[in-house]
């Protein structure tokens, strides 16, 4: 029986997926569940499980675009499984036959021909010495003499050389000059083709602010080790503490929980937050659900179950659709400062960057403390200046009062310690 394998939904809106790559070969027998390929959608990367045991024929190329539902392969599941072939018949070694019987190899010797060397001009006080004349110009192009050969007498330089002569600016042969073309992935495509519609079709301003990170580092300190002991290995990082301090800053300005459909503003009541991470396959933006609702142990393990999937290539559609709101963490590869990209439809995205120490003043005194530059990128169509900059105030004042506006005045009650 000849079973024919069809492209399954990934989800509602998608219509087409790509092949990305066979894991198995043209006439392979493959066992039933086995992943046979993966591939790609506008939103994610997904393995293509065997529906049956049986020899299989690919009806597509790697890097072939097929429409869900359309044939990708087929397989024969009358066909028996191969047998593994017994090992073949070792033959006996040279060195196992009776010494009677070996006979000794006789190599001949080739005479070696004498080879002349050409001769060699003996060097003389004047190889490679520039005239007075010569000199003078060399001196002036910043050339030394040893980087001239000479065409005078006994290979004396002349000026005619020197004049000739050009500064050494390096040589691009040696080095590899090679190029690859290679097609991006139909999830690297939509990336591009959506951060490229936000940037048109959006009228995307930047505000930045700093935030002095002392008070979040102290509650780190002070309670991480018991925060990971306490719920199995989640660690206690940044992302929960500005998670928090973003849902209470939407509840705040909620024009910055909105986007736009149209002539209309849709505004939501929960906080979808999307969290930019990077994958295998490249930028992918999971979504914590009403993040509003966790708690700072809630929030970090749904992080972090999210950026294993992402690792791991199992990121689902499901996981990345909708989102309210987008945060993104460039300090992690050492951003200092970014304008992000709204990810649409959403009218807000904010940018973490790297912590540095700086000096700053404090009550009418320079200290040092570890900063964080923030900027909150948003759509200035739905969002005015003062909800953007008050929403972003909003953050920072959390940030830097995490005990009171984070934790409600009780720290191990809000890490559930």
């Amino acid at each position: 029986m000849i079973l024919e394998m069809k492209v399954p939904s990934p989800g509602e809106s998608i219509k087409e997926v790509e092949i990305a790559t066979w894991l198995v070969r043209n006439g392979d027998y493959v066992e039933k569940d086995q992943a046979i390929a993966e591939v790609d959608s506008d939103k994610a990367t997904l393995e293509l499980p065997a529906e049956a045991s049986g020899i299989i024929t690919l009806k597509a190329d790697e890097g072939d675009a097929v429409a869900v539902g359309a044939v990708v392969c087929l397989i024969d599941t009358s066909a028996a499984k191969p047998s593994e072939s017994a090992p073949a018949e070792s033959k006996p070694a040279a060195e196992d036959k009776p010494a009677s019987e070996a006979k000794p190899a006789v190599v001949e010797t080739p005479k070696k021909e004498e080879v002349k060397a050409a001769p060699v001009a003996d060097a003389t006080y004047a190889s490679g010495a520039p005239s007075p004349a010569a000199r003078k110009i060399l001196d002036e192009k910043n050339i030394q003499p040893s980087e001239i050969v000479g065409t005078g007498k006994d290979g004396r330089i002349t000026k005619e050389d020197a004049v000739k002569a050009v500064p050494s600016m390096g040589t691009p042969t040696g080095g590899s000059r090679g190029s690859e073309r290679t097609k991006l992935s139909m999830l690297r495509r939509k990336v591009a083709e959506r951060l490229v519609s936000a940037k048109n079709e959006t009228a995307m301003l930047t505000t930045f602010n700093e935030v002095n990170m002392t008070p979040i580092n102290a509650l780190r300190n002070e309670y991480k080790e018991a925060f990971k002991a306490k719920h199995g290995g989640i660690g206690l990082g940044y992302m929960s503490f500005f998670t928090k301090a973003v849902t209470r800053a939407l509840q705040l300005f909620p024009d910055v929980n909105s986007m736009m459909d149209g002539d209309y503003k849709i505004a939501y009541d929960f906080c979808d937050i999307s969290i930019a991470v990077s994958g295998p396959k490249g930028l992918m933006v999971p979504v914590v659900r009403n993040a509003e609702n966790l708690t700072f142990r809630g929030i970090e393990a749904d992080i972090k179950r999210l950026a294993i999937k992402a690792r791991d290539g199992q990121i689902t559609v499901d996981d990345m659709t909708g989102g309210t709101f987008t945060i993104t963490n460039g300090g992690v590869f050492g951003s200092m400062l970014s304008t992000p990209i709204i990810n649409p439809p959403q009218s807000g995205i904010l940018g973490m960057h790297n912590i540095i120490e700086r000096p700053i003043a404090v009550n009418g005194k320079v200290e040092i403390h570890p900063m964080m530059y923030v900027a909150l990128s948003y759509d200035h169509r739905i969002i005015d200046g003062r909800e953007s900059v008050g929403f972003l105030v909003a953050v920072k004042e959390a940030l830097e009062n995490p005990i009171s506006l984070l934790c409600d005045n009780n720290p191990k009650k809000a890490f559930e310690l």
